[in-house]
C-alpha cells in the first residue's frame, strides 16, 4: 500500500477542517457540497474491505428520500448485505480524519481487520439520478485506484439493483447475471409466476400508477416494463422530465404526509404507489367511493405478505417457522393484526433494514417491512389481490386488531446533542436522560391503545418522537406533550416545541 501516494491524492480530495459526520443506517449523509473527501475515503475503505474479504465490494451514490441538493454514500458487502457494523466504526474513523491522519487511520484498519494487501480488489460503483452524483461517483474511482483496486461502473441504477450486482458477483453467477438485463429476466420471471399463482381476476390486464419520485425508479422501470407487460400496465408520473428529486412527491412524502403525491391525479378504486429517490422503498395507496385517501404502507405490506405466505403453506400442509420482524414505528394495529388474528410471532428490531434483514435471517422464512416502505416491491404488486381486503381490515379494526394513528415530530436542532439520549429494548425505551422514560410512561397512561417512545436519527441531526394513540387528535397531543419533554429533560435549545392540533 503506497501510503505517499494515497495521502498525496487524498490532498487533492481535501476535508474541510473540523467537519465530521457518521456513518449511520444509511451510510453518510449530507450536503453535496461538503462529500468529496467522503468519497474519495470510501473509496479506499472499499479496496480495504474487498482484499479482507476476498470478495467484490459496492458503492452506492445516493441520499435516498433526502432533498436534490443532499447526497450519500453507502457500502454493500459481499452478499448484498449493508455494511458490517464493524466496518461501519472504519468508516466514521476515516471520513472524520484530518488529512495529516488519514495515514495513520488506513494503517490501523489494516492491522485491525488483518488486511492481506497482496490481495486483489474488485468494486463495482453506481448512483442515482442526482446532478451531483456523477462527479462524487469519480471522486470514488479516485480513491479505488489509487490503493490499486479495479472497479466497475455500472451509472445509474436503483440502491436494490447495486445490491443485486455485488451478490451475483460473488456467487459466481448462480445468483444470476450481475447485469440490469439479468436483474430484469430474474425478478419479472418470479413476479410473472407469482401472479400466475395468486391471480384471481382471469386474464384482466392489471394496472398500477407509479409515482418515481422525480429519480432513479423512472428510468430503470421504463427498463424492465416490457418484461411483465403482458400482465401488468405501468403508468409512470413523477418521471424526472418535470419537478425535482423527492419535492412533495415520492414514498417518504406520502407516508409522513398522509395524502398523495403531487403530479398524480387519483380515481377511485385506482391502485397508486410510490418510490424514493433510489427506488429502494415504495407505499401503496388508493381512494375510496368516498374521496378518502387510504395508505398501504410498510407495515401493512408485511402482514398481506405474511398472510398470503401462511395461506399458502397451509394449502400445501408445510410447517416452517415465518416469523414478521418490525421496528418500533410499526403501527400497533398492524403487530396485534399480525399475532391475534394471524397467529404470526413479530419480533421488533432497531431501526434501519440491516438489523431486519439480520433477524429475519432467524427464520425459515423471515418477512420484514418497515413503516416508511424499504422492502420488496414485487412481492407486493403480485399479491395485490388481497391488499384492499387487508387494509380494510386493518383501519376498520376487525378481527380484534384496533385500529390506532399516528404521530411523529421531528426535533431538529432542538436539542444541543441527539447522544444525550440512550435506549434500549429495539429502541422503545429511554434509558438517558434519567427520568425521560418515567414521564413518558405517565403521559401515555393517560391514553387508549396508546404508547410513544423517542430516538436519536441515525441519519440526521434530529430528535424524533414517536406517538401512538386511538385517534388522530389524541396522537397528536401525546406527540406534542412528549416532545415537551424531551425538550426540557435533554438539553432544548431554541423555539420549544409548537403543538400540532
Amino acid at each position: 500500500m503506497d501510503l505517499e501516494a494515497v495521502c498525496k491524492r487524498s490532498a487533492l480530495h481535501a476535508k474541510p477542517q473540523g467537519l465530521i459526520l457518521q456513518y449511520g443506517t444509511a451510510g453518510f449523509r449530507t450536503n453535496a457540497q461538503h462529500l468529496d473527501h467522503i468519497m474519495f475515503r470510501m473509496g479506499l475503505l472499499a479496496v480495504l474491505r474487498s482484499k479482507q474479504t476476498r470478495s467484490t465490494i459496492g458503492v452506492m451514490v445516493t441520499a435516498s428520500h433526502n432533498p436534490e441538493e443532499d447526497n450519500g454514500v453507502k457500502l454493500v458487502d459481499p452478499l448484498g448485505e449493508m455494511l458490517a457494523p464493524s466496518w461501519e466504526e472504519h468508516a466514521t474513523c476515516l471520513a472524520s480524519a484530518e488529512e495529516q491522519d488519514v495515514r495513520q487511520v488506513l494503517a490501523a484498519i489494516v492491522e485491525k481487520e488483518a488486511v492481506d494487501l497482496t490481495q486483489t480488489a474488485f468494486v463495482v460503483i453506481a448512483r442515482d439520478t442526482r446532478p451531483s452524483s456523477e462527479k462524487l461517483s469519480q471522486s470514488v474511482i479516485d480513491g479505488v485506484t489509487v490503493l490499486g483496486g479495479q472497479f466497475h461502473d455500472y451509472g445509474l441504477l436503483t440502491t436494490p439493483q447495486l445490491h443485486y450486482m455485488v451478490y451475483c458477483r460473488n456467487s459466481g453467477g448462480r445468483y444470476g447475471q450481475a447485469t440490469v438485463e439479468g436483474y430484469c429476466q430474474k425478478l419479472s420471471k418470479a413476479f410473472v409466476d407469482l401472479t400466475n399463482q395468486v391471480s384471481c381476476s382471469g386474464d384482466v390486464k392489471r394496472s398500477v400508477k407509479v409515482d418515481c419520485a422525480n429519480g432513479i425508479g423512472a428510468l430503470k422501470l421504463r427498463e424492465m416494463e416490457h418484461y411483465f407487460s403482458r400482465g401488468l400496465s405501468v403508468l409512470l408520473f413523477n418521471d424526472g422530465t418535470q419537478g425535482r428529486l423527492n419535492h412533495l412527491c415520492g414514498a417518504d412524502f406520502v407516508k409522513s404526509q398522509q395524502k398523495p403525491p403531487q403530479g398524480i391525479e387519483m380515481k377511485s378504486g385506482e391502485r397508486c404507489c410510490s418510490f424514493d429517490g433510489d427506488a429502494d422503498r415504495i407505499v401503496y395507496y388508493y381512494c375510496d367511493a368516498d374521496g378518502h385517501f387510504h395508505l398501504i404502507d410498510g407495515d401493512k405490506i408485511a402482514t398481506l405478505i405474511s398472510s398470503f405466505l401462511k395461506e399458502l403453506l397451509l394449502e400445501i400442509g408445510e410447517s416452517v417457522n415465518l416469523g414478521v420482524v418490525q421496528t418500533a414505528y410499526a403501527n400497533g394495529s398492524s403487530t396485534r393484526y399480525l399475532e391475534e388474528v394471524m397467529k404470526v410471532p413479530v419480533y421488533c428490531t432497531k431501526t434501519g433494514v440491516k438489523h431486519l434483514h439480520h433477524k429475519a435471517q432467524e427464520f425459515d422464512i423471515g418477512v420484514y417491512f418497515e413503516a416508511n416502505g424499504h422492502g420488496t416491491a414485487l412481492f407486493s404488486e403480485a399479491v395485490e389481490v388481497k391488499i384492499k381486503r387487508l387494509a380494510q381490515e386493518l383501519d376498520d379494526g376487525k378481527g380484534k386488531a384496533a385500529r390506532t394513528l399516528a404521530s411523529i415530530i421531528d426535533l431538529f436542532n432542538q436539542v444541543a446533542d441527539r447522544r444525550v439520549i440512550s435506549t434500549t429494548d429495539a429502541e422503545r425505551q429511554a434509558v438517558t436522560p434519567p427520568g425521560l422514560q418515567e414521564a413518558i410512561n405517565d403521559l401515555v397512561k393517560k391514553y387508549t391503545l396508546a404508547r410513544a417512545f423517542v430516538r436519536p436519527s441515525g441519519t440526521e441531526d434530529i430528535v424524533r418522537v414517536y406517538a401512538e394513540a386511538n385517534s388522530q387528535e389524541s396522537a397528536d397531543r401525546l406527540a406534542y406533550e412528549v416532545s415537551l419533554l424531551v425538550f426540557q429533560l435533554a438539553g432544548g435549545i431554541g423555539e420549544r416545541p409548537q403543538p400540532t392540533f
